[in-house]
């Protein structure tokens, strides 16, 4: 359940929940107690956590960080609320588990993302998509309207997909005019060549030399995995 702010109704947060198969709802306007839990909390941020900070002259983010991680754990969770008359850390462990895992962070990248149909201009094989323009694969010269998708804050990631099924079809870069300008263009590509991804090829050699040298040291990695119970 979310406010009806501008950033929880775009299309790239409702395209994403629905296909991480969460339900989003919404409260009423102007009714932020249907939202109470949440308020609550904010409350005792501002009005608990805040005031604790306040003598500290040179506040950084990860102090920041790190100062409500601690409250929250310590402070906050082993606190009793008078409306569940229980700790939150105990009300937790005594319901019932709904958790699942979460998906991969390309998954989550890839759900977040709003769907476009676009006509291909025929003399360059070109869509116009947030005011740019992006080169549609000559695999695809034949389709006329095209279905592409995006998050409109990273115009970097496109993709041409199946509108049919939803699947990717290969990704759309933008348009480069500076190599179409000396006038030379290359043979197009017969329509059945493979512009599928290429598949991952795992951890470059200096990273797993850098890896294994940190491994060497002992040096404890900065964050350690905890049993769900602890966690909690």
């Amino acid at each position: 359940m979310t406010d009806n702010g501008a950033a929880m109704l775009a299309t790239e947060t409702t395209n994403g929940l629905a296909k991480l198969s969460v339900l989003h709802q919404t409260t009423l306007p102007y009714s932020p107690y249907q939202n109470a839990k949440q308020e609550s909390f904010w409350g005792r941020i501002e009005g608990r956590l805040m005031a604790l900070l306040e003598g500290e002259q040179t506040l950084t983010l990860d102090a920041l960080n790190l100062a409500t991680q601690a409250w929250t754990e310590q402070e906050y969770h082993r606190t009793r609320h008078t409306e569940i008359n229980a700790t939150p850390l105990a009300h937790y462990l005594a319901g019932p588990t709904v958790r699942r895992d979460c998906p991969a962070t390309a998954v989550l990248s890839a759900a977040f993302r709003v769907e476009v149909e676009r006509k291909q201009r025929r003399s360059d094989g070109t869509v116009s998509l947030e005011g740019a323009r992006f080169e549609i694969p000559s695999r695809y010269r034949h389709l006329e309207r095209v279905n592409l998708q995006y998050a409109r804050w990273n115009l970097t990631w496109v993709d041409l997909v199946d509108p049919r099924t939803g699947a990717i079809l290969c990704p759309v870069k933008p348009l480069d005019k500076s190599a179409n300008a000396n006038g030379q263009r290359r043979r197009l590509a017969p329509a059945n060549t493979d512009l599928s991804p290429l598949p991952p090829s795992g951890l470059p050699a200096l990273m797993s030399v850098l890896l294994a040298d940190y491994a060497a040291t002992g040096v404890p990695p900065a964050y350690l995995p905890t049993t769900d119970k602890e966690s909690a």
